[in-house]
């Protein structure tokens, strides 16, 4: 056998002799390392993007295209609305004149169509809501019979559109003597399926179990642990479905026009419609311009409302959407 030091000494000699061999690195450069090949992109994924993006530009103009020319439009006197380009405004700036005109027309009736379109939004979106986010919670988090009952019959309600329901709601009413009055369009206004079913999705996830168990052994009571507990946790969900509701509330239309008669009892919507079929009539075109006036300052609070508060209702809508 040779000796530990003829065996040391070879493998020097070979480990000399590998590195001799191997080229040389020039100065300044740094090995290169061999890396995965990534994945040539497919060729249909750019095409996809531009696809749709052009889809939701062309969306995008769909729905702002109505809302400029509405702005434009507001800025004009009647003779300038005739007289111009529909997208651009018009030499004389008439927006404030407009806007005067609109509060002081018909001894400011559109003043009093705006308190009523706050009030039915205020008692019966409002009281929509609240109502449920007591169904919602309660569906959530409580065990009874006919709970599967009650699920089948709030997905039956989201189904049912609310059209389909004036007319027996109108004659219900008539036999209540109702109609002609604020609860014939405020009671309808407090049910909302659709908020019902968000709220109950909503607070199976935003509620954990073991906070309710947790209340409960301090003793909280119910009511306690709902107000001081589980309501700040249901803050998103609670502004979608209030944003869902006073949009519904604030664009009801089809509601108040088989309920109504009093024009002092009129909201926002049947309001213009009226002045807009006063304005087909002959020598009525000179409130046209009221009309586009009006419609403006009825979307401008809708498009406050939803900007101030889309951190919430977008956080709301995406509830449920990922499980842990």
């Amino acid at each position: 056998m040779p000796s530990s030091c003829a065996v040391c000494a070879r493998e020097r000699d070979e480990l000399s002799t590998s590195t001799a061999t191997r080229p040389a690195v020039p100065a300044g450069h740094a090995p290169r390392l061999r890396t995965a090949r990534r994945p040539r992109h497919s060729t249909r994924s750019p095409r996809r993007s531009v696809t749709l993006t052009v889809l939701t530009g062309v969306v995008l103009l769909y729905a702002l295209l109505p809302l400029v020319w509405l702005v434009f439009s507001a800025t004009k006197s009647q003779r300038g609305l005739a007289n111009s380009f529909g997208l651009w405004f018009d030499g004389d700036f008439a927006l404030w004149d407009n806007i005067r005109t609109t509060f002081t027309y018909q001894d400011g009736v559109f003043g009093r169509w705006l308190l009523n379109t706050l009030m039915y939004v205020v008692v019966g979106a409002g009281g929509a809501t609240l109502l449920a986010v007591l169904g919602g919670y309660a569906l959530a988090k409580f065990r009874f019979p006919g709970k599967r009952a009650v699920f089948a019959v709030v997905i039956g309600a989201v189904a049912v559109p609310g059209t389909a329901l004036a007319v027996p709601t109108f004659l219900l009413f008539s036999k209540m003597g109702l109609t002609d009055t604020p609860w014939a369009v405020i009671i309808p206004s407090l049910i909302s399926p659709f908020g019902l079913y968000l709220m109950w999705v909503f607070a199976s996830d935003a509620i954990p179990d073991e906070l309710l168990e947790a209340a409960r052994i301090d003793g909280a009571g119910e009511l306690r642990t709902f107000f001081q507990v589980c309501l700040p946790l249901l803050a998103p969900g609670t502004v979608t479905v209030l944003l869902f509701t006073t949009v519904a509330t604030w664009n009801n239309y089809f509601l108040p026009l088989i309920m109504l008669k009093d024009p002092d009892w009129y909201p926002l919507t049947l309001g213009l419609n009226s002045w807009n079929a006063q304005a087909g009539t002959a020598g009525g075109e000179a409130v046209f311009h009221l009309v586009i006036t009006g419609s403006l300052l009825t979307v401008v609070p809708l498009i406050a409302a939803f900007l101030l508060l889309q951190k919430h209702w977008q956080s709301g809508l995406a509830a449920g959407s990922v499980k842990e």
